[in-house]
């Protein structure tokens, strides 16, 4: 089950270095080295950004701070200095979430199958590359109102990654959505997570309807 949920990650980290766009190559598993090396460097880069913003963001808080100190109306700066300490706060969380997964991929890695991850992962990123237009738009009828191209990046190819699992995989529907909200919990936000568990009980119960 670990090499699963490592491939599932590893998955998702590749897709989000491929096209989004229609007829893009499948990956070869030649490439599968390098494309690794392409997913940390931007997880790094990501963890770096996220760091330089909560810093900025702390550091415009504290000024703040000290001036409402020095002022008679101090009480009325209080909102916005609560506001950027919010905001980061909220920045830290997400680049220390980003740097854990950074730090621990290829820890895990290391201790798993590395061939049997591999190969998982690959399989999934040419099952979604493969079927993406039928896949979008499956996942586009239980949008409710809403179009899966309006969503992030990221939630996009969670949510296709849980629909392969799903139908190419024979993942439990429980499991796939399981795990879709634990990379989300990951690598999105709270508005993600939850659009994301919305959209997979729907999906989900449109297959047990058409008996898929």
């Amino acid at each position: 089950m670990q090499s699963r949920t490592l491939s599932r990650e590893l998955a998702l980290l590749m897709l989000g270095q491929i096209s989004d766009r229609g007829g893009a190559k499948p990956v070869l598993p030649t490439a599968m080295d390098g494309l690794l090396q392409q997913v940390l460097a931007t997880l790094s880069q990501h963890v770096r950004d996220a760091l330089d913003r909560s810093a900025e963001d702390l550091q415009i808080a504290q000024q703040q701070l000290l001036d409402s100190e020095l002022q008679e109306q101090g009480e009325q700066q209080l909102p916005r200095v609560r506001q950027h300490l919010n905001a980061g706060l909220a920045a830290a969380e997400q680049a220390i979430n980003r740097l854990s997964a950074s730090l621990e991929l290829p820890r895990l890695l290391l201790l798993a199958d590395q061939d049997q991850v591999r190969r998982g992962a690959l399989a999934r990123v040419e099952a979604v590359l493969r079927d993406r237009e039928l896949i979008d738009g499956r996942l586009d009828g239980v949008m409710e109102g809403w179009r899966l191209t309006r969503l992030p990046r990221i939630d996009r190819d969670i949510l296709r990654l849980a629909a392969v699992d799903l139908d190419s995989f024979q993942t439990p529907p429980a499991v796939a959505c399981n795990e879709a909200v634990e990379l989300a919990n990951r690598y999105s936000d709270e508005q993600g997570r939850r659009m994301i568990n919305g959209v997979l009980r729907r999906f989900t119960a449109a297959r047990a309807v058409a008996g898929a």
